[in-house]
């Protein structure tokens, strides 16, 4: 069997050899045992602690305390509307008292009427309109018809006029001129209703209300008798 090239071909170089290559596995050997020794204390090191901590467990961490979540943000409140726009309503006056002797009938009716209109929220029902009305009869022969409607009611027990439309029919028929018609075409035809005196304000409203009760329409005959009453 031959040698390696690397090993001396004499007997004392041969041994020198092998006791070079002797020492070197020595060598090697007692480091692979230090290498080993010292595995094996970090093992037994690490074999102890955990034992330790068996026997001694540290103790419980503790508990995380119980934060709600946060509250879920609510979503923008939307603007109120507006409060709505107050109409603001005319100061009403009350019609005046009522007497057919010194009042004139067709303006206490048209006052009554037009105070109804505009305050319509003040009136719970159509009597109540009625009884208002008649709280204004004041005197003479406008006392005696009221008189007369209440006695109606406690002789029967109803009220005997029931809408206001019934009270203007009665209210014409008892206290407007019965021949309204002709007198006031009577008196366009003469010269009482003449301006005279009086400013031009005057004169129009009274002229106004002669031409409402003549029922005249035609223009010209109107234009005429305005400007002769001048």
């Amino acid at each position: 069997m031959s040698l390696p090239p690397d090993i001396p071909q004499g007997v004392d170089d041969a041994l020198g050899y092998l006791q070079h290559h002797f020492q070197e596995l020595t060598e090697r050997q007692n480091v692979s045992e230090t290498n080993i020794n010292t595995t094996l204390v970090a093992l037994t090191a690490q074999l102890q602690q955990l034992t330790q901590l068996v026997a001694n467990p540290p103790p419980p961490l503790p508990a995380a305390p119980n934060t709600p979540p946060p509250p879920i943000p609510s979503p923008p409140a939307s603007p109120s509307p507006a409060p709505p726009t107050q109409r603001t309503r005319p100061k009403l006056s009350c019609p005046s008292d009522f007497n057919r002797e010194c009042h004139n009938s067709r303006a206490f009716l048209n006052s009554c009427s037009l105070y109804i209109r505009l305050a319509p929220e003040q009136f719970q029902d159509k009597q109540e309109r009625i009884l208002w009305a008649l709280m204004f009869f004041k005197g003479g022969h406008a006392t005696k018809w009221s008189e007369n409607v209440f006695r109606q009611e406690a002789d029967t027990g109803v009220f005997p006029i029931q809408t206001w439309g019934e009270f203007e029919q009665q209210f014409r028929l008892h206290f407007f001129p019965a021949n309204a018609e002709v007198d006031a075409i009577n008196t366009l035809e003469g010269t009482s209703y003449h301006q005279g005196n009086r400013t031009v304000d005057d004169y129009l409203d009274s002229f106004q209300a002669l031409v409402s009760n003549t029922g005249y329409t035609d223009p010209r005959t109107l234009v005429v008798k305005f400007r002769r009453g001048l």
